[in-house]
């Protein structure tokens, strides 16, 4: 892992100018006003949004399209995000051998022994529809995210997980301190979906595709 090193060094530093677009530094913009995609796509060599998109990220018949990675302003977007995980957490924790990036490092039934921690990516618009049968829009609503609240509890005893007093009300109460809090509980839920074996792990058949871009915890390769 060299991000942040060597020619990466600026990588992480997300572009205050569209001019600085680059595949060293791809993370744009610093902040809003007189930014677009079409400047990041410019700076990364790319014709449409879609290019800067992974297998895993684009459209299906089930949910929308995810932002795309490298894009830093809005409510949905992930970049920041991502920023913070591959530079405080994974590339870190990578330089421990018990620790394995999934499906980078394998399929997840070989990764899962005793001693290893692994990392896996989860996506909490698809854990919804598996979790509650359907996709959940306008989650930023408290009483949207209230009205899921029966369905993953009763999600949860059907799978003999355990919940403790504390979650089971902040569940119930539709996740007050906001959306990404139930975000954060989805993809847990998802992650033990998969976990228990209720759901395949979803590597693609794709060796190259996984090498280079990744997948989803749980999603179904095409």
């Amino acid at each position: 892992m060299k991000l942040g090193a060597q020619k990466w060094t600026e990588f992480y530093s997300v572009c205050g100018n569209a001019s600085e677009v680059s595949a060293y530094r791809p993370f744009y913009p610093f902040r809003p006003g007189g930014t677009s995609h079409e400047h990041l796509l410019s700076g990364l060599g790319v014709t449409c949004i879609d290019d800067l998109r992974r297998q895993c990220e684009l459209k299906t018949a089930e949910r929308n399209a995810a932002c795309p990675l490298f894009w830093t302003l809005g409510a949905n977007q992930v970049g920041k995000g991502a920023i913070i995980g591959w530079r405080d957490v994974i590339v870190p924790a990578l330089a421990d051998a018990t620790v394995k990036l999934w499906p980078f490092d394998g399929v997840l039934r070989d990764l899962l022994r005793p001693r290893n921690l692994v990392i896996a990516e989860t996506y909490p618009a698809e854990s919804c529809r598996w979790l509650l049968g359907r996709p959940l829009k306008g989650k930023g609503k408290l009483e949207v995210r209230k009205s899921a609240s029966t369905a993953l509890i009763q999600w949860a005893q059907s799978r003999d997980v355990r919940l403790p007093p504390d979650l089971v009300q902040v569940i119930e109460q539709g996740f007050p301190e906001g959306d990404d809090a139930f975000d954060a509980v989805i993809g847990l839920f998802g992650m033990l979906e998969v976990v228990l074996g209720h759901r395949a792990s979803g590597e693609p058949p794709d060796e190259a595709r996984i090498a280079i871009e990744g997948w989803i915890l749980g999603q179904r390769a095409p």
